[in-house]
């Protein structure tokens, strides 16, 4: 089920980070698309002002008869090449103000930064193949200065004009040039602007992945949370089942020896086995009742060890009592922990099991020592999990759960106590319990 759980959580989580890629891609391609959207806007607004700038009165000092003139001049070493290069260098200085001033205006409302760059990529006389120039120039160019062109536009065009010299043989001469120029425009603060168009559908993405974010957190944490009930449940049914076991088969054993014939000491045992079972049970209610704990006195010592002798009658149980007060431990929980060390010595061959319980000021120790079969010191760090038992040659040799020794550890941890296990094969095992209590 543990699993079965985690493959639920590995494909819920693949699943989401699969909704969250398509998600930022779907954030991504819209972004772009508005983009392009507001750039065509700016295109399709400037395009016609820049191609018709050089017609307009106030920029007439490049017109297109003074640009064929000065084009024929410069192909004709008329004019030096700074002298060329800084003619359109005054026309861009004297008509940056204007141009600026337009372009920001016509796009106040919407807030939009934008620069603009008129540059002539080549100039090449027709009749030679000759290229004027050798970098672009620029033509006209706003106040902002375009770093990175959102959206370029590409022209090309021709100039020509005929001139006639040498009375005698009247030569014509064909002044031909063809002009390739771009516009680029860029918009500064474009970001800004796509998102704040755009905020109110990102937010609505963003709180969608929240959402499913946040349905994925509760559901794992349900299914933790059930997971530890049903370990819970599961726990409970097993310390139940396996605490059954002892009261039964004592009762089964008193029950033959009634049959046989009159013993004082079986009444007050079976008396005993039925309040264990009664309290067993109130265990599996005690969340809906108020019950509270028994303490533990010097003669319960006593009763769990006779009940252990009687139980097991070819086994020798010694018994070293040193209480002499009500100690603040559970009876039943005592109950278990010494019947389950004891229980566990019979099954490994003890025929001798001896108990100590010692109290000191400020704790109580309990010690229980057998002569049996011994552990290996491998398995001694194993010994007190759940379900694990002592294997030899990997064949179990007796039959139980493997409950009791992992229920001795949790009640001995639940009074914050330790408990330290030494063995030698052959030799037999001591287990050493040691619980604080306040005086």
């Amino acid at each position: 089920m543990i699993l079965k759980s985690k493959n639920l959580i590995a494909v819920f989580a693949a699943l989401f980070m699969l909704l969250l890629g398509i998600q930022a891609y779907f954030m991504y391609k819209t972004y772009q698309v508005k983009e392009r959207e507001i750039y065509r806007d700016v295109h399709s607004k400037l395009t016609r002002f820049t191609d018709d700038l050089e017609d307009k009165r106030e920029l007439k000092k490049v017109s297109d008869d003074s640009l064929q003139y000065i084009f024929i001049r410069y192909n004709s070493r008329e004019i030096s090449k700074k002298k060329f290069l800084d003619l359109f260098e005054q026309s861009r200085k004297k008509t940056q103000d204007q141009f600026s001033n337009y372009v920001d205006y016509k796009f106040k409302k919407e807030g939009y930064q934008v620069a603009v760059r008129v540059q002539y990529l080549s100039i090449i006389f027709l009749p030679t193949k000759t290229q004027l120039i050798d970098k672009p120039i620029t033509l006209f160019e706003t106040r902002n200065k375009v770093v990175k062109a959102g959206i370029s536009n590409t022209g090309n065009w021709e100039t020509t004009s005929q001139s006639t010299s040498d009375n005698d043989h009247k030569i014509i001469k064909n002044n031909s040039f063809h002009v390739k120029s771009q516009t680029d425009f860029e918009i500064l603060n474009i970001k800004s602007i796509v998102f704040k168009e755009l905020t109110l559908l990102f937010l609505c993405c963003i709180a969608i992945l929240a959402c499913v974010l946040i349905l994925y957190i509760f559901t794992v944490k349900n299914l933790i949370q059930q997971q530890k009930q049903v370990e819970v449940l599961h726990t409970v049914v097993d310390n139940i089942s396996h605490e059954f076991k002892t009261p039964i088969a004592t009762l089964k054993i008193a029950s033959k020896t009634l049959a046989k014939g009159w013993n004082p000491e079986t009444l007050p045992l079976i008396d005993r086995q039925i309040t264990r079972l009664e309290n067993l049970m109130l265990q599996l209610h005690k969340d809906e009742m108020d019950v509270e704990p028994l303490g533990t006195k010097p003669e319960d010592w006593i009763f769990f060890i006779q009940d252990l002798t009687f139980t097991y009658p070819k086994v020798q149980f010694e018994l070293c009592n040193e209480t002499t007060r009500k100690l603040p431990f559970d009876k039943n929980l005592m109950e278990t922990v010494i019947k389950n060390l004891c229980e566990n010595s019979v099954k490994y061959g003890a025929s001798t099991v001896k108990t100590s319980i010692v109290q000191h000021q400020q704790n109580t120790e309990i010690e229980v020592s057998d002569n049996g079969y011994g552990i290996e010191k491998k398995e001694l760090k194993n010994i007190f999990e759940k379900f694990y038992r002592v294997q030899s040659n990997n064949i179990h040799n007796t039959k139980g759960l493997g409950l009791g020794l992992y229920f001795v550890r949790k009640i001995v941890t639940k009074y914050h106590g330790n408990i330290d296990v030494s063995s030698r094969p052959k030799a037999g095992t001591t287990f050493k319990i040691s619980i604080p209590y306040e005086n």
